[in-house]
């Protein structure tokens, strides 16, 4: 599981990597403004308080247990994107391989059909949110459509994989057509990333 430091991570590749899929135009807006804001509001909210010793996933239970709106939002929303930059990457796509590729033809009888279930569920999901691949305490993996910025961490769940369909994600290359972001994910999708998150059972 990465370790997320409250402050903007480095990107995990270039911001001209994945384009023409994903531009550098959006990741000076996803990434240089939208993350850049979560995190610094985040700190402006915990700043010199006890909050500010505790870690990021700390403050997002905290957030949600209190019903802390603001400061679930931001902790949560810092903490989904560091995580969705790296479940994206330039030699990525292709099929899954691994323990990843076994336990999605278990759970899902196979990976056509989990492309299917999960893009369906992404462009489906109404508003603003996240479409999650994660996995339960049982090691069964199960996809989980989440709105705003929701995310398994509260759930008891461990996430594997993440698509961010936030409008912001997508409206500088697709305009309002979520199905073709959903669709050029498979192109980029980082397999490895989804195996190193998975339990060993």
């Amino acid at each position: 599981m990465l370790d997320i430091k409250k402050e903007l991570p480095e990107l995990p590749y270039d911001k001209k990597a994945l384009a023409p899929l994903i531009t550098e135009e959006t990741f000076d807006y996803h990434y240089g403004k939208h993350h850049a804001a979560y995190v610094k509001n985040l700190n402006g909210l915990i700043k010199d308080s006890p909050r500010e010793e505790k870690s990021v996933k700390e403050l997002i239970l905290e957030g949600h247990q209190k019903k802390e709106a603001g400061l679930f939002n931001n902790a949560a929303q810092h903490w989904n994107h560091s995580f969705f930059w790296h479940c994206l990457s330039p030699n990525g796509g292709g099929g899954p391989e691994g323990q990843v590729k076994e336990l999605i033809e278990r759970d899902f009888q196979s990976v056509a059909q989990f492309k299917e279930e999960f893009s369906t569920l992404a462009t489906k999901l109404f508003g603003a949110g996240w479409a999650w691949l994660a996995q339960d305490e049982s090691g069964k993996l199960e996809i989980l459509p989440m709105s705003n910025a929701h995310t398994p961490i509260t759930e008891g769940k461990k996430p594997i994989l993440t698509l961010d369909v936030w409008e912001h994600a997508y409206y500088i290359d697709y305009r309002n057509a979520r199905p073709k972001f959903v669709e050029s994910f498979w192109e980029i999708v980082n397999w490895d990333f989804a195996n190193e998150n998975l339990k060993t059972l």
